[in-house]
Formats: structure tokens, C-alpha cells, sequence
């Protein structure tokens, strides 16, 4: 198992940003590339690419900030468990992306499509 994590700085308060990251069903909101997302229970149903991958929630913390999730399927992995959180830090935030996946081979593939969610979580605050 491949495990990883990505950061950036985004100039808005944590209570901004988690108003944005902690809304599960509202990942077409900042997420490059999502063409739909829809909401079944703990699931969400994601059109990528030209894909449906679903992911379903595992744990969501409001005052700490967390969101945990993993992709259970549409993907060519074994496993894959992911947490953002949202971070004070100095007049603005960090938000952390991290993930563990299998095969190894994904790891890459997963770290830079975060970078491109948090790249965009950044643009959505400046």
C-alpha cells in the first residue's frame, strides 16, 4: 500500500474552507473534471472523464475539520482510503489531502489529481 499526501495554502478562514471541502455531496463544486454527482446514502456517484466511480463516506468531523472517504469502485485498485483536512495557518488555512492506495502504481495517479482539486480549492479563495 502506497501512501501519500498533498497541501496548499488557501488565503480564507478554516470555517470557509471547510464550508466548501466538508460538503461531500459538493465535490462538483471544486473538483476539476467532475461532470455529475449524485448522493445514495453514504455514497457518492461521480461522472469523470467519461467514468462513474463511486466513493462512500467513512467518518466526517465538523469541528476537527475531517472528511475520510474511499473510492469503492469504477477504479482499477485494490483499496483506497483518502482524509482532507482543513488546518488553520497563519491569517488563512492548509488543507491536506491524504490518501493510501493499492496497487503502488496509483499513488502518483491519485496524488496529482488532488493537486489539481487543491489547486482549484485555491483558486475558488483568491
Amino acid at each position: 500500500m502506497a501512501e501519500g499526501a498533498v497541501d496548499a495554502a488557501v488565503k480564507a478562514t478554516p470555517d470557509e474552507v471547510w464550508k466548501l471541502v466538508g460538503d461531500f455531496g459538493g465535490i462538483k463544486e471544486y473538483f476539476p473534471g467532475i461532470e455529475s454527482c449524485r448522493l445514495e446514502g453514504d455514497d457518492r456517484v461521480i461522472g469523470l472523464f467519461g467514468m462513474e466511480i463511486r466513493e462512500r463516506l467513512l467518518a466526517r468531523d465538523d469541528e476537527g475539520r475531517t472528511l475520510t472517504y474511499s473510492v469503492v469502485d469504477g477504479v482499477p485498485i485494490e483499496s483506497h482510503t483518502a482524509t482532507i483536512s482543513v488546518e488553520p495557518e497563519g491569517d488563512g488555512s492548509r488543507v491536506i489531502w491524504a490518501y493510501n492506495v493499492t496497487p503502488d502504481e496509483m499513488a502518483a495517479v491519485f496524488g496529482d489529481t488532488y493537486k489539481n482539486a487543491l489547486a482549484a480549492i485555491e483558486g475558488s479563495f483568491s
